[in-house]
Protein backbone atom coordinates (compact mmCIF):
# COMPACT_ATOMS: atom_id res chain seq x y z
CA UNK A 1 0.00 0.00 0.00
CA UNK A 2 1.28 3.42 -0.78
CA UNK A 3 2.31 5.55 1.82
CA UNK A 4 -0.79 8.18 1.74
CA UNK A 5 -2.87 5.62 1.07
CA UNK A 6 -1.90 4.40 4.49
CA UNK A 7 -2.17 7.74 6.30
CA UNK A 8 -5.43 7.86 5.10
CA UNK A 9 -6.02 4.21 6.38
CA UNK A 10 -4.92 5.11 9.62
CA UNK A 11 -6.61 8.59 9.87
CA UNK A 12 -10.28 6.85 8.99
CA UNK A 13 -9.87 3.58 11.31
CA UNK A 14 -8.75 6.05 14.14
CA UNK A 15 -11.86 8.60 13.21
CA UNK A 16 -13.80 5.44 13.66
CA UNK A 17 -13.05 3.81 16.83
CA UNK A 18 -13.63 7.84 18.41
CA UNK A 19 -16.80 8.71 19.35
CA UNK A 20 -17.97 11.58 16.93
CA UNK A 21 -19.11 14.93 18.69
CA UNK A 22 -20.54 17.83 17.59
CA UNK A 23 -18.27 20.83 16.67
CA UNK A 24 -18.74 23.31 19.84
CA UNK A 25 -19.74 23.55 22.77
CA UNK A 26 -23.30 23.98 23.12
CA UNK A 27 -24.85 25.78 26.95
CA UNK A 28 -28.55 24.68 26.72
CA UNK A 29 -30.50 27.73 27.06
CA UNK A 30 -30.65 29.20 30.58
CA UNK A 31 -27.93 27.10 32.26
CA UNK A 32 -23.98 27.84 32.83
CA UNK A 33 -22.76 24.12 32.23
CA UNK A 34 -22.53 23.51 28.40
CA UNK A 35 -21.13 20.19 26.86
CA UNK A 36 -19.85 19.15 23.31
CA UNK A 37 -22.44 16.65 22.54
CA UNK A 38 -22.23 13.57 20.22
CA UNK A 39 -23.32 13.64 17.01
CA UNK A 40 -27.10 12.56 16.62
CA UNK A 41 -27.99 14.76 19.65
CA UNK A 42 -29.48 17.83 19.36
CA UNK A 43 -31.04 20.72 21.83
CA UNK A 44 -33.95 19.33 23.78
CA UNK A 45 -37.13 21.56 23.22
CA UNK A 46 -38.97 20.30 26.69
CA UNK A 47 -35.81 20.30 28.90
CA UNK A 48 -32.49 22.01 29.46
CA UNK A 49 -29.91 19.49 27.80
CA UNK A 50 -29.89 17.33 24.57
CA UNK A 51 -31.65 14.37 23.15
CA UNK A 52 -32.02 12.24 19.87
CA UNK A 53 -34.15 13.06 17.37
CA UNK A 54 -36.51 10.57 18.21
CA UNK A 55 -36.08 10.79 22.09
CA UNK A 56 -35.01 7.43 22.96
CA UNK A 57 -31.63 9.13 24.18
CA UNK A 58 -32.15 11.98 26.52
CA UNK A 59 -29.04 14.22 28.11
CA UNK A 60 -30.16 16.56 31.07
CA UNK A 61 -28.09 19.29 31.65
CA UNK A 62 -28.62 21.34 35.07
CA UNK A 63 -27.75 23.34 38.40
CA UNK A 64 -27.65 22.64 41.95
CA UNK A 65 -26.91 24.25 44.44
CA UNK A 66 -23.57 24.44 45.77
CA UNK A 67 -23.13 21.98 48.62
CA UNK A 68 -24.84 19.47 46.50
CA UNK A 69 -21.16 18.61 44.74
CA UNK A 70 -19.49 17.86 48.04
CA UNK A 71 -22.50 16.04 49.75
CA UNK A 72 -22.19 13.77 46.68
CA UNK A 73 -18.36 13.86 47.06
CA UNK A 74 -18.48 12.71 50.47
CA UNK A 75 -20.87 10.36 49.79
CA UNK A 76 -18.70 8.89 46.67
CA UNK A 77 -15.36 8.97 48.86
CA UNK A 78 -17.13 6.47 51.56
CA UNK A 79 -15.68 2.87 50.61
CA UNK A 80 -19.45 1.88 50.77
CA UNK A 81 -20.32 3.75 47.31
CA UNK A 82 -23.73 4.92 46.76
CA UNK A 83 -26.47 2.35 47.05
CA UNK A 84 -23.82 -0.65 46.05
CA UNK A 85 -23.36 2.04 42.72
CA UNK A 86 -19.27 2.67 42.30
CA UNK A 87 -18.39 6.24 41.46
CA UNK A 88 -15.40 7.07 39.32
CA UNK A 89 -13.97 10.48 39.19
CA UNK A 90 -13.07 12.28 36.21
CA UNK A 91 -11.45 15.44 34.96
CA UNK A 92 -12.99 18.01 32.68
CA UNK A 93 -12.98 20.86 31.33
CA UNK A 94 -14.57 22.74 34.21
CA UNK A 95 -12.59 20.72 36.87
CA UNK A 96 -12.94 17.57 38.61
CA UNK A 97 -15.79 15.51 38.46
CA UNK A 98 -17.67 12.17 39.94
CA UNK A 99 -19.81 10.57 37.85
CA UNK A 100 -21.69 7.00 38.48
CA UNK A 101 -23.06 4.21 35.70
CA UNK A 102 -26.21 2.00 36.42
CA UNK A 103 -28.72 -0.49 34.65
CA UNK A 104 -32.28 0.66 35.01
CA UNK A 105 -35.32 0.15 33.05
CA UNK A 106 -37.83 2.69 31.71
CA UNK A 107 -40.85 0.69 31.42
CA UNK A 108 -40.22 -2.39 29.33
CA UNK A 109 -36.95 -1.05 28.19
CA UNK A 110 -33.71 -1.77 29.70
CA UNK A 111 -31.56 1.42 29.87
CA UNK A 112 -27.74 2.38 30.72
CA UNK A 113 -27.86 5.68 33.19
CA UNK A 114 -24.85 8.20 33.59
CA UNK A 115 -25.16 11.01 36.04
CA UNK A 116 -22.37 13.69 36.60
CA UNK A 117 -21.39 16.19 39.31
CA UNK A 118 -19.04 18.49 39.35
CA UNK A 119 -17.99 22.08 41.61
CA UNK A 120 -18.46 25.19 39.70
CA UNK A 121 -18.10 27.40 42.71
CA UNK A 122 -21.33 29.26 43.56
CA UNK A 123 -23.43 26.11 42.06
CA UNK A 124 -23.16 22.35 41.13
CA UNK A 125 -23.03 21.20 37.47
CA UNK A 126 -25.13 18.40 37.07
CA UNK A 127 -25.58 16.21 33.59
CA UNK A 128 -27.67 13.17 33.80
CA UNK A 129 -27.74 10.62 30.57
CA UNK A 130 -30.38 7.60 29.57
CA UNK A 131 -29.28 5.55 26.82
CA UNK A 132 -31.47 2.63 25.57
CA UNK A 133 -30.04 -0.71 25.31
CA UNK A 134 -30.50 -1.09 21.45
CA UNK A 135 -28.49 2.14 20.94
CA UNK A 136 -25.75 1.70 23.49
CA UNK A 137 -23.50 0.35 20.82
CA UNK A 138 -23.98 3.94 19.66
CA UNK A 139 -23.77 5.88 22.80
CA UNK A 140 -21.08 3.60 24.86
CA UNK A 141 -19.81 3.94 27.96
CA UNK A 142 -16.57 5.60 26.67
CA UNK A 143 -18.42 7.78 24.38
CA UNK A 144 -20.54 9.23 27.18
CA UNK A 145 -17.38 9.52 29.42
CA UNK A 146 -15.33 11.66 26.31
CA UNK A 147 -18.57 13.89 26.40
CA UNK A 148 -18.73 14.36 30.64
CA UNK A 149 -15.04 15.20 30.26
CA UNK A 150 -15.79 18.33 27.50
CA UNK A 151 -17.84 19.77 30.59
CA UNK A 152 -17.24 23.48 30.86
CA UNK A 153 -18.76 26.31 32.68
CA UNK A 154 -19.35 30.13 31.14
CA UNK A 155 -19.41 32.77 33.97
CA UNK A 156 -23.14 34.20 33.29
CA UNK A 157 -26.10 33.43 31.45
CA UNK A 158 -26.51 36.56 29.03
CA UNK A 159 -29.25 38.73 30.46
CA UNK A 160 -31.38 38.66 27.34
CA UNK A 161 -31.45 34.69 27.37
CA UNK A 162 -32.62 34.72 30.49
CA UNK A 163 -35.42 37.04 30.16
CA UNK A 164 -36.55 35.53 26.97
CA UNK A 165 -37.33 32.09 29.09
CA UNK A 166 -40.09 33.69 31.30
CA UNK A 167 -43.97 34.29 30.96
CA UNK A 168 -43.58 37.46 31.40
CA UNK A 169 -41.70 40.48 29.90
CA UNK A 170 -39.51 42.26 32.33
CA UNK A 171 -39.52 46.16 31.11
CA UNK A 172 -37.53 47.80 33.77
CA UNK A 173 -34.74 46.25 35.58
CA UNK A 174 -34.47 48.99 37.72
CA UNK A 175 -30.13 49.10 37.54
CA UNK A 176 -30.51 46.00 39.24
CA UNK A 177 -26.81 44.56 38.55
CA UNK A 178 -27.31 40.88 38.57
CA UNK A 179 -29.99 38.61 37.08
CA UNK A 180 -30.23 35.09 37.94
CA UNK A 181 -33.25 32.41 36.60
CA UNK A 182 -33.97 30.83 39.75
CA UNK A 183 -36.25 28.26 38.04
CA UNK A 184 -35.71 28.38 34.49
CA UNK A 185 -38.58 29.65 32.48
CA UNK A 186 -40.97 30.28 35.73
CA UNK A 187 -38.68 32.78 38.31
CA UNK A 188 -36.22 35.10 37.95
CA UNK A 189 -33.99 36.87 41.05
CA UNK A 190 -32.89 40.65 39.89
CA UNK A 191 -30.05 41.53 42.90
CA UNK A 192 -27.57 44.27 43.71
CA UNK A 193 -25.37 41.47 45.26
CA UNK A 194 -23.97 38.47 44.03
CA UNK A 195 -24.23 34.46 45.01
CA UNK A 196 -21.35 34.52 46.53
CA UNK A 197 -22.09 37.33 49.35
CA UNK A 198 -25.73 36.56 49.89
CA UNK A 199 -28.36 38.76 48.56
CA UNK A 200 -29.81 39.44 51.40
CA UNK A 201 -27.39 42.55 52.68
CA UNK A 202 -28.14 44.90 49.48
CA UNK A 203 -32.01 44.82 47.82
CA UNK A 204 -33.27 42.39 45.55
CA UNK A 205 -36.55 41.43 43.89
CA UNK A 206 -38.01 37.60 43.14
CA UNK A 207 -40.12 37.17 40.69
CA UNK A 208 -42.21 34.16 39.83
CA UNK A 209 -45.13 32.58 38.65
CA UNK A 210 -47.32 30.45 41.44
CA UNK A 211 -49.39 27.37 40.07
CA UNK A 212 -52.21 28.64 42.42
CA UNK A 213 -54.71 31.12 42.86
CA UNK A 214 -57.62 31.73 45.34
CA UNK A 215 -60.85 30.47 43.73
CA UNK A 216 -63.13 32.89 45.72
CA UNK A 217 -62.39 36.73 46.18
CA UNK A 218 -62.84 36.75 49.09
CA UNK A 219 -59.94 34.30 50.20
CA UNK A 220 -57.47 36.79 48.67
CA UNK A 221 -56.15 38.47 51.58
CA UNK A 222 -55.75 35.27 53.70
CA UNK A 223 -54.10 33.48 50.64
CA UNK A 224 -51.64 36.18 50.38
CA UNK A 225 -50.65 36.72 53.74
CA UNK A 226 -50.15 33.21 54.49
CA UNK A 227 -47.76 33.34 51.65
CA UNK A 228 -45.90 36.14 52.80
CA UNK A 229 -45.08 34.90 55.92
CA UNK A 230 -43.76 31.70 54.15
CA UNK A 231 -41.23 33.58 52.15
CA UNK A 232 -37.73 31.24 51.94
CA UNK A 233 -34.97 32.63 54.15
CA UNK A 234 -37.10 35.33 56.02
CA UNK A 235 -37.64 34.80 60.09
CA UNK A 236 -39.14 36.42 62.50
CA UNK A 237 -42.19 37.53 59.91
CA UNK A 238 -44.30 40.96 61.16
CA UNK A 239 -46.67 41.84 58.81
CA UNK A 240 -47.06 45.79 58.96
CA UNK A 241 -49.52 46.38 56.19
CA UNK A 242 -51.70 44.19 53.73
CA UNK A 243 -54.42 45.50 51.58
CA UNK A 244 -55.53 44.88 48.56
CA UNK A 245 -54.47 47.00 45.46
CA UNK A 246 -54.98 47.04 41.45
CA UNK A 247 -51.62 45.74 39.69
CA UNK A 248 -51.68 46.26 35.64
CA UNK A 249 -55.40 46.63 35.86
CA UNK A 250 -55.77 43.51 37.43
CA UNK A 251 -56.79 42.21 40.97
CA UNK A 252 -53.98 42.25 43.44
CA UNK A 253 -52.77 42.28 47.32
CA UNK A 254 -49.88 44.11 48.79
CA UNK A 255 -48.28 42.88 51.72
CA UNK A 256 -45.54 43.81 54.08
CA UNK A 257 -43.67 42.18 56.89
CA UNK A 258 -40.55 43.38 58.98
CA UNK A 259 -38.46 40.26 59.56
CA UNK A 260 -34.88 38.81 59.64
CA UNK A 261 -32.99 37.49 56.61
CA UNK A 262 -30.05 35.72 55.58
CA UNK A 263 -27.01 34.11 57.61
CA UNK A 264 -26.04 37.53 58.84
CA UNK A 265 -29.43 38.19 60.55
CA UNK A 266 -29.83 41.12 58.89
CA UNK A 267 -33.26 43.34 59.58
CA UNK A 268 -35.39 43.64 56.58
CA UNK A 269 -38.40 44.69 54.94
CA UNK A 270 -40.24 42.93 52.75
CA UNK A 271 -42.89 43.40 50.23
CA UNK A 272 -45.04 40.86 48.24
CA UNK A 273 -47.03 41.85 45.82
CA UNK A 274 -49.51 38.79 44.29
CA UNK A 275 -51.02 39.88 40.64
CA UNK A 276 -54.42 37.37 40.48
CA UNK A 277 -55.63 36.10 37.49
CA UNK A 278 -56.87 33.03 35.78
CA UNK A 279 -55.08 29.27 36.95
CA UNK A 280 -51.80 31.02 38.18
CA UNK A 281 -50.86 34.07 39.95
CA UNK A 282 -48.24 36.10 39.41
CA UNK A 283 -45.44 36.57 43.48
CA UNK A 284 -43.53 39.53 43.16
CA UNK A 285 -41.20 39.88 46.37
CA UNK A 286 -38.60 42.65 46.59
CA UNK A 287 -36.36 42.97 49.98
CA UNK A 288 -34.22 45.40 51.47
CA UNK A 289 -32.28 46.12 54.37
CA UNK A 290 -33.78 48.09 57.10
CA UNK A 291 -31.60 51.14 56.24
CA UNK A 292 -32.16 51.03 52.24
CA UNK A 293 -35.56 50.44 52.30
CA UNK A 294 -36.50 54.24 51.35
CA UNK A 295 -34.30 53.88 48.45
CA UNK A 296 -34.92 50.65 47.59
CA UNK A 297 -38.96 50.69 47.26
CA UNK A 298 -39.28 52.87 44.03
CA UNK A 299 -36.99 50.70 42.49
CA UNK A 300 -39.38 47.56 43.38
CA UNK A 301 -42.22 49.60 41.62
CA UNK A 302 -40.47 50.04 38.67
CA UNK A 303 -40.35 46.23 38.07
CA UNK A 304 -43.37 45.68 39.16
CA UNK A 305 -45.53 48.15 36.90
CA UNK A 306 -43.24 47.32 34.03
CA UNK A 307 -43.83 43.64 33.80
CA UNK A 308 -46.26 42.51 30.98
CA UNK A 309 -47.75 39.35 29.45
CA UNK A 310 -46.17 37.68 26.84
CA UNK A 311 -48.59 38.08 23.96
Amino acid sequence: MKPARLLTAVVLLVAALKPAFAADTVFPQGVRVGLTPLVGLSVAKTFPGFETEDHSVKVLVTELPADAYNEVKNAFTNPAGVSGVKPESLETAAGPAYYTVENAKEGATNVRRYSMILSAGTFSGYVAVQVPEDTSKIYTDDAIRQMFASATLRKEVPISEQLGMLPFKLNDLASFKNVRTLAPGAAVILADADEKTGFEPAPFMIIGIIGATPPEANDRARFAQQAATNIPGVRDAHITMAEPIRIGGMPGYETRINATSGKDNTQVTVVQWIRFGGATSMRIVGSAPRDQWSAAFPRFRAVRDGIEPKS
